[in-house]
């Protein structure tokens, strides 16, 4: 069995596991898209894949890439509203928050305390659509937004105020001789996600 983040997985690991699949026709594989780290051993996973810093443990990682938080913003909602310089020029300028909402109001981690919450929502699909709508700049992970930047539909803004990276890496228990399978799994998906990521 295999995990991981829920964008992330139907983005770069679900095309990872179907040409898997293709390559070992004798090789069954169960996909687990959650946003929570699943315990790999209580819910007997194989592997995982892991966004951010992993605390000290037993599990195995090889490293695939790296990804980082990223404010954009559509162009139309850029010319209308000019585009920020520096984070003092983000104050009371309208974002679409990406976080747990609660009575309190649903802010992201990591904004300044004083920009405008026009929308706050609870996934990052919702907040990307939202920020192409023009409702509102957005603060999401940089593959969330990679193919809308790519296509122009997005622009990357304030370079200079992104946090370091977030290592991504491949986790699994490491205990005993690793299964064939799972061996031939994490040959064939580490260079293709380290491609995916670059």
């Amino acid at each position: 069995m295999l995990t991981a983040p829920i964008v992330f997985g139907r983005l770069h690991v679900l095309p990872v596991v179907c040409d898997f699949l293709a390559q070992f026709p004798e090789i069954d594989v169960r996909l687990v898209l959650s946003d929570r780290n699943v315990p790999l051993v209580d819910d007997q996973i194989d592997l995982a894949i892991r966004i951010g810093t992993l605390p000290d443990s037993t599990l195995v990682a090889t490293r695939v890439g790296s990804v980082t938080y990223v404010i954009c913003g559509s162009p139309k909602f850029l010319e209308a509203n000019g585009t920020p310089r520096t984070e003092r020029d983000l104050a009371n300028v309208p974002f679409v928050a990406l976080g747990t909402l609660s009575a309190g109001g649903g802010r992201s981690v990591g904004l300044p305390a004083d920009v405008r919450i026009r929308l706050a929502v609870n996934t990052a699909e919702a907040a990307i659509d939202a920020a192409l709508a023009g409702v509102g700049l957005v603060r999401v992970l940089s593959y969330q937004a990679a193919a809308a930047v790519e296509r122009g539909d997005l622009k990357r803004i304030l370079r200079k105020l992104e946090p370091d990276p977030l290592p991504v890496n491949l986790v699994h228990t490491g205990q005993g001789l690793l299964p064939l399978k799972l061996r031939a799994f994490i040959d064939f998906a580490a260079p293709r996600l380290r491609k995916a990521l670059s």
